[in-house]
């Protein structure tokens, strides 16, 4: 079984791709080009389904409340920003899937910079941080309880669910699966 910490990054890499994704429809939005709605649909879904209902779950019911019981302050700390960051993706979630044209590229490229710096943060801030203070019996027991949650959440929260449904979304967009770049 991997680490939480090494789960929760590999997740991080296919959020990632969504995110070029998005760059890339938002460039071509931009340069004139349409970008059908019901791509848009598709790739909020995802978004909902597996970096927030998936991803993101792990993280606010399972490894910060870990954290804080070896002694990480949520609030004034990395993990408090972590959750505000979390609710403002969410509300910006929203808002690309309430919004077209000018106004709904603004909101994804809002939304990029903020969970690029966000993983970037977690990756070489935060999972540091639990790996040092998660004794190995905590560890085992965030081992289970990530299987579990994913047991729970069924697709949401597979790797080969979430990789594939990414390369369909790429080929609805006519890019390969991992050849969007990053265009903010």
């Amino acid at each position: 079984m991997d680490e939480p910490t090494t789960v929760l990054r590999d997740e991080h890499v296919l959020i990632l791709r969504a995110l070029d994704l998005l760059e890339t429809a938002a460039a071509r939005a931009t340069g004139g080009s349409h970008v059908d709605d019901d791509w848009w649909a598709r790739l909020v879904a995802w978004l909902r389904g597996f970096a927030d209902r998936n991803h993101h779950h792990k993280e606010e019911r399972l490894l910060f409340p870990a954290m804080e019981r070896a002694g990480v302050p949520a609030a004034g700390g990395p993990i408090g920003v972590m959750l505000e960051e979390h609710a403002e993706g969410r509300a910006l979630i929203v808002a690309m899937e309430t919004t077209a044209g000018a106004d709904r590229v603004g909101n994804v490229r809002r939304y990029v910079r903020l969970l690029r710096a966000h993983i970037d943060k977690e990756n070489d801030v935060l999972f540091p941080i639990a790996d040092s203070v998660i004794d190995d019996t905590t560890r085992l027991a965030l081992t289970r309880d990530f299987s579990a949650m994913a047991d729970e959440l069924g697709r949401d929260a597979s790797l080969a669910w979430a990789e594939a449904e990414l390369t369909g979304i790429a080929a609805a967009l006519n890019v390969p699966a991992e050849g969007a770049s990053h265009q903010a």
